[in-house]
């Protein structure tokens, strides 16, 4: 079982939404844009994803928070575009 709080969730955001009845995945995006921004600097999101993945390995796969929680691990690991037509033309 699961701690509220902890290293990888300091302020018990993700284990609380586990835990809130008919939550639905825009409120789970919400929780998991706090978390994202409240990581330490340095802390790679991607481990903690993965952490947390495991942690609650024992919810149901549908869960909104999975859902989510498997998103933000698909495009974090994704290049971002820099720059583009603007940058171009100030050259």
């Amino acid at each position: 079982m699961v701690d509220k709080g902890g290293p990888t969730d300091p302020k018990g955001l993700i284990f609380e939404a586990y835990r809130i009845d008919n939550i639905i995945k825009s409120d789970c995006r919400t929780i998991f844009l706090d978390w994202a921004l409240s990581l330490p600097d340095g802390k790679d999101p991607i481990d903690s994803i993965s952490i947390l993945l495991k942690e609650y390995a024992d919810m149901p796969l549908n869960h909104p928070m999975t859902r989510v929680l498997r998103e933000g691990l698909e495009r974090v690991g994704q290049p971002r575009r820099r720059g583009g037509w603007r940058s171009r033309q100030r050259k």
